[in-house]
């Protein structure tokens, strides 16, 4: 996996896709994720909730996160994230929570945890983005001016509500689709 931007741009992860059921989030989506960010992420209080390799938040440090919370429960994913923050001098900026994302989500509300933006990418084919969107929506882990941003499938629709969160707008990119939403 490559770095796309900033001072490491062009930078190499090493990510073995023939050893993993990982699905990465393509180079295409990630840029277009931080384009979407570009005006929010300077330094914003970043989740990567279901982190996988951890591309996304390293990718936010990258771009000016302060703080990136990577959890992931597959220990053996947790090697590419240690990795790659480590390679990249960013491990003092994270905390890698080994954790499945729902037990997460009520650990960080009763822990009075709070975040400028939620990103998820949960697998595609699963219910997991709707329980994750609900528990999001009905915690306050979310800052007031924050947002979530959910990455799936372009066949799948997303609720317009999902308690405090109002979509604001859908990005498709080939099969791809991220969701953003506010609370209101």
């Amino acid at each position: 996996m490559r770095i796309s931007s900033g001072i490491l741009k062009g930078k190499k992860n090493r990510f073995d896709s023939t050893r993993s059921t990982l699905r990465p989030t393509s180079s295409k989506v990630k840029e277009a994720l931080f384009n979407i960010l570009v005006q929010e992420i300077n330094g914003a209080r970043f989740l990567d909730l279901y982190a996988g390799t951890g591309a996304i938040g390293l990718e936010a440090l990258k771009r000016g996160a302060s703080e990136v919370f990577f959890v992931e429960y597959k220990k053996s994913n947790l090697k590419y994230i240690k990795h790659a923050l480590e390679r990249n001098g960013f491990r003092e900026k994270s905390k890698i929570v080994t954790k499945k994302a729902l037990s997460f989500l009520e650990w960080a509300a009763r822990n009075r945890l709070f975040f400028d933006i939620i990103f998820l990418d949960p697998p595609y084919h699963s219910d997991e983005i709707d329980y994750a969107l609900l528990a999001i929506g009905r915690s306050h882990i979310l800052s007031e001016r924050g947002m979530v941003i959910a990455e799936h499938f372009s066949k799948r629709k997303l609720p317009d509500k999902v308690e405090r969160l109002q979509k604001a707008k859908d990005y498709t990119y080939g099969d791809t689709v991220l969701t953003l939403y506010r609370t209101f």
